[in-house]
């Protein structure tokens, strides 16, 4: 069993927060800069932190997870918290709930149009509530984080760079050198990934003595094809703070901002990441006063104001209730101790096992049905739900079976498509095979099928396969959502 030190983790994890909005803050007024900087600390006047959409969304995920429990917290749930909770809506957030209220689920709501900012920030600088909830245990945070970043990253950069962030600052809680944090996170990226190319172009400027302004160029060369405000560049700049800093706070946060670019988020994060690791001790006293503990919104709907944390204490209280939750959800055997924290090496391998190979294999074009209960059912295209007329796209139907709700051995599919669209041969019998519980194997199964447009192209379009069985009393409809 994983035992956390109760204290340990609560300090670590107010920390975690006061580091963010140090960082984002301190960083805040040069975002968007083209060039390198030479600040030397806050630009701004004392007393309160400046607002960052970076906290912002993370504190509407902990209301979501508050409010549907860990076990039933997916990408959907947070696509219905984005088109509620969310008023903006540049970048890649806009595309996403455009696409959202299109009927396109994740990961196809951040792809469809989106070339640009699906490999943008918006969603790495987000992920210290996944680490959080799920401290020291990065499977859990990985897959927490990955939800997150589909909705408006698709399957991209973008989402790698999350994986790494909630990697990196999981494995903070109970490893302190940053190197080791740093090499862990890199683990669960593709190799082949411009994410994990640049953070390892940074680890070998910083081994062979590199200075970090001339490493930055290099950054800003290998990138050079994505452009501004994209996820691995900044990352890269994430990492520089990490490494040249050499744990002293302020200094990592100046060398992050200073790179320039999206500076208020690399100082977040490197405030936060540095904020785990140290604890309230390790933030100069100066930087907490400057800040406060506070929290300043601008990105909800101020309906829900009510439902905000309003501090960095209060919103570390919530996310330590939720904590034991996320665990049992998960099957991790964890209990917060009074005594020192104990954590079983021998099992850590068993916990890293999750890689963004299995997160990043499923098709761009694809989204998960989740609103019934014995099966979760994935629909992927061949292709882009974008058509014209006459226009074919190859559908596959995945069923899966959800642990302990597993009824059925076989469902009956028939398709429902819109006038004047027509279906090739396909199986309306599948047959699920008995869930295996000890191997950790549910049951699935497959169908796939080609649609043929119509002449009438409208600007969105609806097919539905009706799942029937025997020992269903109602049918599942699975909707098949194509724009014009």
């Amino acid at each position: 069993m994983f035992q956390l030190n109760k204290n340990e983790y609560l300090d670590k994890l107010h920390a975690c927060w006061l580091g963010k909005n140090i960082g984002g803050t301190m960083g805040a007024p040069y975002e968007g800069t083209r060039k390198f900087l030479d600040i030397k600390g806050f630009a701004t006047p004392g007393g309160e932190p400046m607002p960052n959409d970076d906290l912002d969304l993370q504190l509407v995920w902990l209301c979501a997870m508050e409010d549907v429990g860990a076990d039933r917290f997916n990408a959907n749930v947070l696509s219905e918290y984005w088109l509620d909770w969310i008023p903006p809506h540049w970048n890649e957030y806009g595309i996403c709930k455009t696409n959202l209220r299109l009927g396109l689920l994740p990961p196809m709501s951040g792809e469809v149009d989106n070339e640009k900012w699906k490999t943008s920030n918006g969603a790495w600088i987000r992920s210290e509530i996944w680490a959080s909830l799920a401290p020291g245990i990065p499977d859990v945070a990985v897959k927490y984080a990955a939800m997150d970043a589909m909705v408006d990253h698709g399957v991209s950069e973008g989402v790698c760079a999350e994986i790494f962030t909630a990697c990196m600052q999981s494995l903070a809680y109970v490893e302190s050198n940053i190197r080791h944090l740093i090499d862990a996170a890199l683990s669960k990226i593709p190799e082949e990934s411009i994410t994990a190319q640049t953070v390892k172009l940074v680890i070998d400027c910083y081994e062979r003595g590199i200075d970090y302004r001339e490493t930055q160029e290099k950054v800003l060369a290998f990138n050079a094809d994505l452009g501004w405000f994209q996820a691995p560049a900044n990352l890269g700049f994430v990492v520089i703070g990490l490494l040249y800093g050499e744990g002293d706070f302020l200094k990592s946060l100046l060398y992050a901002i200073n790179c320039g670019d999206d500076t208020d988020c690399t100082g977040a994060t490197v405030g936060a990441t540095l904020g785990i690791i140290g604890g309230t001790s390790g933030i100069p006293e100066a930087l907490k006063a400057h800040v406060g503990d506070r929290i300043v919104t601008v990105s909800i709907n101020g309906m829900y104001s009510h439902r905000i944390p309003k501090t960095c204490s209060a919103l570390t209280d919530r996310v330590f209730a939720l904590v034991p939750s996320v665990f049992h959800a998960n099957r991790v055997a964890f209990a917060f101790t009074e005594t020192a924290t104990d954590y079983p090496a021998n099992e850590a391998a068993y916990w890293n096992r999750l890689t963004s190979a299995d997160i990043l294999a499923r098709p761009p074009y694809s989204y998960d049905v989740t609103v019934y209960r014995p099966l979760t059912v994935r629909v992927a295209y061949d292709d882009t739900p974008r058509v014209g007329a006459g226009d074919t796209r190859r559908v596959t139907l995945t069923f899966l079976c959800n642990p302990a709700l597993y009824e059925s051995r076989k469902l009956q599919i028939r398709l429902m498509l819109p006038d004047g669209w027509s279906v090739g041969r396909y199986d309306r019998t599948v047959s699920l095979p008995y869930p295996q519980y000890a191997h950790g194997i549910y049951g699935s199964a497959e169908t796939e099928f080609t649609l043929t447009v119509g002449d009438n192209v409208d600007a969105v379009m609806r097919a539905y396969a009706e799942i029937t069985s025997p020992t269903l009393p109602y049918p599942m409809m699975i909707p098949m959502i194509f724009i014009g």
